[in-house]
């Protein structure tokens, strides 16, 4: 007999005992194929383990450098019969002749929808269109897709099957580019592409949520490229005001406002040999971006206040955590300067979809860090790694490194739970301690605490926390330097 056999036989012999002869048999040892030691010991307590959903690894294991091959056929509307099969592993559709699939209809917005295949199977996502994707008659802002779902998309109904074959992803054969750490397949993917980057001259858009580290692997496109050696110069598009963003981009002439007292070179002149890295390039100002796009078209700049074009030898790079697309159906951003940027276009994945990484980040986060080997013992541990693939990382690489760095102050693993609930706790009061070292302390807690609030609120922007803070923007940044807060 198995052991569920044996299992459900001693069950019906229970239930046919009385209760006072049932109270004298031993009980069964746990079943440790089905019963995990949290159940078992809280059973010993007498207490009613709580329920835990544990993620279902098998799930995982496919080879992600491949993904299947499918096909989109228009079935009713403009171009009935048309047919286009994939060669990668996501499609745009829309009316803009640039998208994977145009569609040549007015009720079909520039940039309507887009599929994906990912590893939960394959996904529509809608990009803020006009008239919405509705999927086997229901209505979607992200939905799975079945062979033979009919997606429609204004007056214009398409079909979505799979091929038989399926199509191989350019992966790169090292997990490590720049900073950036990564042996996933998802993070190798993007390291390919960053290394074709870094070979050729192109303009580079790099996509993703905050924290993914796009900064990082424009730095690291630019160190690896052959303008390695010019300067590689930053500009928050975010964290400027808009009346300044244009003189700090192109710089000035002498009295060409009210306090410019002299001439003055913009990012793009001091950055020539080199690379302009554009940051939250989704919150350039609408009046800037034709500026811009002349940058991008002829490179070459005009200084505020001057009537004459200088040319200028750069290399472009711009982030952003927005989705342009949507920006552009919205109307808030230029459709001509979103392809000019998106020569190629890097998305960076959310750490949620590469736990496999983690391991490897973390090593790398402590190193960064200074740690040493006496006080990162618990932060090695198989069960302290588990509870970081268990987190759901809104903040990604960026609210680990904030995570592991509380650890390192705490000396212990501090519980991924009780984060909130132990900063929302008042700090102890020693009253054997002086007075002012005690009221020191309370405040740096609680700065701490609300410049870490203000910027998650802002997603990192500043500007726009320093305007929420009512104070002014050096004044913060000189905050966050004193408590070694990055943002």
């Amino acid at each position: 007999m198995d052991e569920r056999g044996r299992s459900s036989h001693r069950h019906v012999i229970l239930k046919l005992m009385s209760s006072s002869d049932r109270a004298r048999v031993p009980p069964s040892p746990p079943d440790v194929k089905s019963d995990s030691l949290w159940k078992v010991e809280a059973r010993e307590a007498g207490e009613e383990p709580a329920h835990v959903t544990l993620p279902y690894e098998h799930g995982r294991r496919y080879d992600t450098s491949t993904v299947r091959r499918f096909r989109l056929t228009v079935v009713e509307g403009t171009g009935n019969g048309t047919t286009w099969e994939s060669t990668a592993d996501v499609c745009s559709v829309g009316s803009h002749p640039l998208n994977d699939f145009a569609v040549d209809d007015s009720t079909v917005s520039r940039f309507h929808c887009e599929i994906r295949i990912g590893p939960r199977g394959p996904q529509v996502r809608d990009l803020d269109s006009l008239n919405g994707v509705i999927v086997d008659g229901v209505l979607v802002v992200e939905g799975v897709l079945r062979s033979g779902s009919l997606l429609r998309l204004g007056r214009v109904v398409l079909r979505f099957d799979f091929s038989a074959e399926s199509n191989r992803l350019p992966v790169s054969e090292h997990t490590r580019f720049g900073t950036l750490v990564g042996a996933s397949v998802a993070m190798r993917v993007c390291f390919a592409m960053m290394e074709r980057a870094a070979s050729r001259d192109v303009t580079v858009l790099l996509e993703g949520e905050t924290g993914t580290g796009k900064s990082q692997a424009a730095q690291a496109i630019h160190d690896a490229s052959r303008r390695r050696d010019g300067p590689f110069l930053v500009v928050d598009c975010g964290a400027i005001p808009a009346h300044l963003l244009e003189s700090e981009l192109f710089g000035h002439e002498k009295g060409a406002f009210t306090g410019a007292l002299q001439r003055r070179a913009g990012v793009f002149e001091e950055a020539v040999g080199g690379t302009v890295f554009l940051d939250e390039i989704g919150e350039l100002p609408a009046e800037l971006q034709p500026k811009l796009l002349r940058v991008l078209e002829n490179r070459e700049i005009r200084r505020v206040g001057s009537n004459t074009y200088q040319p200028v030898d750069v290399r472009l790079m711009a982030a952003t955590h927005r989705d342009l697309r949507a920006e552009v159906n919205a109307g808030r951003f230029r459709s001509d300067l979103f392809f000019r940027l998106a020569v190629l276009r890097i998305a960076l994945p959310p750490l949620r979809q590469r736990p496999e990484d983690l391991p490897l980040l973390v090593e790398g986060i402590l190193a960064s860090l200074g740690a040493d080997e006496a006080h990162i013992g618990t932060l090695r541990t198989p069960d302290f790694q588990a509870r970081l693939r268990h987190a759901a990382w809104p903040g990604n690489v960026r609210e680990l490194r904030n995570y592991l760095e509380r650890c390192l102050v705490f000396e212990e693993a501090v519980d991924l739970s009780e984060d909130e609930s132990r900063s929302g706790n008042p700090l102890e009061v020693d009253p054997s301690s002086p007075y002012a070292d005690q009221r020191r302390r309370a405040v740096d807690d609680f700065e701490r605490r609300y410049l870490r609030a203000l910027l998650e609120k802002h997603q990192g922007k500043v500007a726009q926390a320093a305007v929420t803070a009512g104070m002014d923007r050096v004044h913060l940044y000189r905050l966050l330097r004193r408590h070694g807060i990055k943002p």
